[in-house]
């Protein structure tokens, strides 16, 4: 048993260690913080995609790990709103509870995550003509315990999730599809 205990220590400190390192990194530019970029396009008119991705009470509907989210806020939709999701991935279920930092129809929609999680999200939306868009969306988050490595570990992983919700929105919004 002492053992045990004793690799544990070492692991721990090891895991503390590398943490230190990678915000120092992370501090001095010598690394990029772990978050995600992804673009994808649309073969649909900026403002259609707007109306259906801006739309909170829908976001659902195409981001798949989202199981439910409401307004705490009043409308209209704004900078300062806040809103709560309930969030599921691998069956385990969190509380994320964001402010919206930028909204700016058609062309930006931000947020900031200050659940379990911390971080923030920006979706901008781009014409690239009159029926087609493009959406590049940056999604930066902070797990509790270890966030440096965690968020370097999480990465693929919500890419992955990340890459299909928009995927599932581009289906949604090019072929009719409706999201049930």
């Amino acid at each position: 048993m002492g053992a045990l205990i004793s690799l544990v220590a070492i692991g721990l400190a090891g895991a503390v260690l590398i943490e230190l390192l990678l915000a120092r990194l992370i501090r001095t530019g010598a690394i990029r913080r772990p978050e995600i970029n992804l673009t994808i396009e649309i073969a649909a008119p900026r403002s259609a995609v707007w109306a259906y991705a801006s739309d909170i009470a829908r976001q659902p509907e195409w981001m798949h790990e989202m199981k439910r989210v409401e307004m705490l806020t009043p409308p209209p939709v704004r900078p300062g709103s806040r809103g709560r999701a309930t969030v599921r991935i691998f069956g385990i279920s969190t509380t994320d509870d964001v402010v919206i930092t930028e909204f700016d129809p058609p062309g930006t929609f931000a947020i900031r995550h200050e659940g379990r999680f911390v971080g923030e999200g920006l979706l901008r939306f781009t014409a690239i003509d009159e029926s087609r868009t493009r959406i590049d969306w940056m999604e930066y988050l902070r797990p509790p315990l270890f966030a440096n490595i965690g968020g370097f570990v999480q990465r693929p992983i919500l890419a992955a999730i990340f890459r299909s919700d928009l995927r599932h929105l581009k289906r949604i919004l090019e072929g009719g599809l409706t999201a049930n």
